[in-house]
């Protein structure tokens, strides 16, 4: 109990780290918070500081995720790595340190499954950026990407592993609820498409 206790506290701490809040503190003297959607994240990063910005961001978010499942799995092995995995990502979502206002968690949810089985994670990423590439719209990628994810682990994790399955179902579920507001703009038709600066 005190390891599992030791992983979540330290991969919510790891998932504080906001890579959009600082660079554009220390880049631009702005609070991503303040602009555009007010997320702190690469999708609004790139929106609001460009290009640069935007894919630093997205590295530091997807490199957070691996790191805290490494210090999972160093700890408690592979039970580790699901929970760090988890509490990474409500760590980006909900950071004390910015007040719960964070990001929506793709990024680092995409460093932590990948690390942990990259051929669903893979899947889904191709998927989410044919989507994006199709239609221009982040947010819908993003979301199928991540309704996806669980059903492709059923069909290409072999054997069936049912830890991982309710770990993705969480990270999931985690990210469709932070995209609420995304799903609502998209069903009234005012979602921003790709390439719209804030």
């Amino acid at each position: 109990m005190l390891k599992i206790l030791l992983i979540g506290l330290i991969s919510y701490i790891v998932g504080n780290f906001s890579s959009s809040y600082i660079l554009g503190k220390i880049l631009k003297n702005i609070d991503i918070r303040t602009k555009g959607s007010g997320n702190a994240g690469a999708t609004n990063a790139l929106r609001v500081f460009g290009k640069k910005i935007g894919l630093i961001t997205f590295i530091l978010d997807v490199l957070k995720g691996i790191i805290a499942v490494i210090i999972g799995q160093m700890i408690l092995g592979d039970t580790g790595r699901l929970i760090a995995g988890i509490f990474v990502v409500i760590g980006h979502n909900w950071p004390i340190i910015l007040g719960f206002k964070g990001g929506k968690g793709i990024a680092a949810t995409i460093g932590a499954v990948t690390f942990i089985n990259p051929l669903p994670a893979i899947i889904a990423i191709i998927i989410g950026i044919l989507i994006i590439i199709k239609t221009r719209y982040v947010s819908l990628g993003s979301i199928m990407a991540m309704a996806l994810v669980p059903i492709i682990s059923l069909v290409v994790v072999r054997p069936f592993d049912l830890r991982f399955f309710i770990f993705l179902l969480i990270l999931a579920i985690m990210a469709i609820y932070r995209h609420k507001t995304n799903i609502r703009r998209l069903l009234n038709g005012e979602e921003s498409k790709l390439g719209h600066k804030a």
